[in-house]
């Protein structure tokens, strides 16, 4: 089976159907379900806004690839099998009480977008014959379609005031992530694998270091809190905004032209020095 594919999807309409009957089968507190709800309204979003992208057949064919690799992670875990590297972590832990319906959002985030993303941009440029700049205007685009809703998933997660001194580690943690910043990053993974289309070995010994990579920082994000009295906390749906609200600016500068290293946004100093230094 090609990658990125799965059994019975063929548009978006069948990715969101896939992804609500997960969610149906699933009990809320589940770390898949948690991510779960979180990307069905992203590709709820993207199927509304469809019409205001520059190619929409484009946009759909790479949705749909991108919700593959999700679908067969799941779809390995039913069997019995491992699923890719980059979601281990997730599906791991998916029942540990230790960790905060954020970190779940938020390594599922970590898992499709800095790993699943560029490989289903490159699937979609061989398959519809563009090269990944044709795309590269909508994929900004998209950017603020994830920006709300990670804004709303962090506000909507977040602990209260009264026991956020208790998640102090995790706040921190998960506050070093981006989804600016990932795909960005996603991006440069794109035009390097781009890149290396003609040298089939070399693309998947990058693409195995991605995997690799990506699975090492779901990991740091999905460290358990250690708290002995986990806090409950309620994981509402989220709703899906619209694509046509999101500026059409240029991507923003600095933008990695290679990297496949997941990253993390710097924090910045406090003592007068440079961050990362």
């Amino acid at each position: 089976m090609p990658a990125g594919s799965t059994d019975g999807v063929r548009g978006i309409d069948d990715v969101v159907r896939r992804l609500r009957a997960i969610a149906a089968g699933l009990p809320p507190t589940d770390g898949v379900a948690v991510f779960n709800r979180m990307y069905l309204t992203v590709t709820e979003g993207v199927r509304t806004g469809l019409g205001g992208f520059a190619d929409p057949a484009a946009v759909a064919e790479l949705d749909v690839l991108f919700a593959g690799r999700y679908l067969l992670a799941v779809d390995a875990v039913a069997a019995g099998r491992r699923p890719p590297a980059c979601w281990r972590p997730l599906f791991e832990q998916r029942a540990d009480p230790e960790v905060h319906p954020l970190q779940f959002a938020l390594a599922g985030m970590n898992a499709h977008i800095q790993h699943d993303l560029p490989l289903a941009v490159v699937d979609t440029c061989r398959r519809l014959g563009r090269e990944p700049e044709q795309l590269e205007d909508d994929y900004h685009r998209i950017n603020g379609l994830l920006a709300e809703v990670e804004t709303a998933v962090r506000e909507q997660l977040m602990p209260g005031p009264d026991v956020l001194e208790r998640l102090e580690p995790m706040t921190h943690r998960i506050g070093a992530w981006s989804v600016g910043t990932a795909r960005e990053a996603a991006w440069g993974s794109v035009r390097l694998l781009w890149g290396l289309r003609g040298q089939p070995a070399a693309a998947r010994a990058c693409a195995a270091a991605l995997d690799g990579a990506v699975g090492l920082l779901g990991r740091a994000l999905l460290l358990p809190l250690g708290l002995l009295d986990p806090v409950a906390v309620e994981t509402p749906a989220v709703e899906a905004p619209t694509v046509g609200a999101p500026s059409l600016g240029p991507p923003p500068a600095g933008t990695p032209v290679a990297g496949l290293l997941p990253v993390a946004r710097s924090r910045p100093a406090t003592d007068g020095t440079r961050a990362g230094r």
